[in-house]
């Protein structure tokens, strides 16, 4: 529960901070969306490709009186790859300080180092489609279409 703890102290927090709702109101909100949370929302977690979940280190087990988000360095992020094949773990490991593998498919970061997480992992994705669709785009037929004579 520490993780939907979370999701819940920081939706309180800004409901109650930004929009005004009291914590009661957004309690409810909670409360009548939790049906279509479960069905909805935690199926797509076993779909993406990457994952990453912040847990935190501090007691999060009742969100309802809560007075701070965790920050975060109270924070690990758990990263879990659905096809770790491809995944240079070694490496990851030896460019983010106080990481760790917790499964053969999930390495385990500090919360404060998650921007260098998704830039060692996500850049080489991203240049990889990059160039997949450069790659694409040489290969295609080149067709002209002239609009003749008016």
């Amino acid at each position: 529960m520490p993780v939907i703890n979370l999701e819940w102290i920081q939706k309180i927090h800004r409901d109650r901070d930004t929009r005004g709702y009291s914590t009661e109101a957004v309690t409810d909100t909670i409360l009548r969306r939790m049906p279509d949370y479960i069905r909805f929302i935690c199926p797509q977690f076993t779909e993406t490709d990457i994952n990453f979940q912040r847990v935190p280190t501090v007691d999060t087990f009742n969100p309802f009186i809560a007075r701070w988000i965790s920050t975060a360095d109270e924070s690990m992020v758990v990263i879990r790859f659905r096809n770790p094949r491809g995944i240079d773990f070694p490496y990851l490991l030896s460019m983010i300080p106080d990481s760790f593998m917790s499964r053969a498919n999930s390495i385990v970061i500090p919360g404060a180092k998650l921007d260098l997480g998704m830039q060692f992992i996500l850049t080489p994705m991203i240049l990889q489609l990059v160039e997949r669709s450069r790659r694409a785009q040489r290969s295609r037929p080149r067709v002209a279409i002239s609009e003749g004579a008016k």
